[in-house]
């Protein structure tokens, strides 16, 4: 976890408690001092802009690389070194300012970025949003994309099991949410008015996820 502001301290504790070893790159020891008796994880006091420190830290032999700072540069310049220098397998960066979106891609070494506010405007809009398509996340490296939708009672989906739906071999129906219980979507699961869809999707597909779930008409 490089940055242990707020963001990084509460990832970092969720992620000790399901069993993961996790660190945390801070550069401020003042902020270390503060908070290292209250997030029981190990902490480096390190600048992880720095290829030395990232090397000091043991970051060849990590999985995972979590950019968390609260500065999109700094994430930026630490996702290339662990991709470039260390060959990190997975790293996932922060996205302070949703007009730098762009430039979190496989080039600077981002798998998958995460924008805060691009979060918030795809939570209110699943939450208001009956009868369109909803974009909830986006995996850069695998061109994909998560998707929901609540059905409408005009749906061409509703009243049918999820087999017969044609949906595109590069989809396919994740989760899916009846009136507050989830249900573990099977072949022949039939879909009803109200549902909330959620679809994991290659982002050509998108046009055939509008039509079978929404209509040739819908909003997306």
């Amino acid at each position: 976890m490089a940055g242990g502001g707020s963001v990084g301290m509460a990832v970092a504790s969720d992620l000790k408690q399901h069993g993961h070893d996790v660190f945390i790159l801070e550069v401020d020891p003042e902020q270390v001092a503060r908070f290292q008796p209250h997030v029981n994880v190990r902490w480096i006091v390190a600048d992880a802009c720095e290829a030395s420190s990232l090397h000091a830290a043991g970051l060849a032999e990590v999985d995972v690389v979590v950019a968390a700072t609260g500065d999109d540069e700094d994430n930026l310049v630490i996702s290339l070194l662990s991709k470039q220098e260390f060959a990190v397998p997975r790293v996932i960066a922060r996205v302070n300012n949703a007009s730098n979106q762009w430039l979190f891609t496989e080039s600077w070494g981002v798998d998958v970025p995460v924008s805060t506010p691009e979060l918030y405007t795809s939570l209110v809009e699943a939450a208001v949003s009956v009868g369109s398509l909803v974009h909830l996340m986006s995996f850069e490296g695998l061109a994909a994309h998560l998707l929901e939708v609540t059905l409408a009672d005009e749906s061409p989906a509703c009243g049918k099991q999820i087999v017969d739906l044609g949906l595109p071999r590069e989809a396919v129906i994740v989760a899916l949410v009846r009136r507050d219980h989830m249900i573990v979507p099977e072949p022949e699961t039939q879909l009803c008015p109200g549902d909330e869809v959620v679809v994991l999707a290659m982002a050509e597909t998108e046009g055939q996820i509008q039509a079978i779930l929404v209509g040739e008409s819908g909003g997306g």
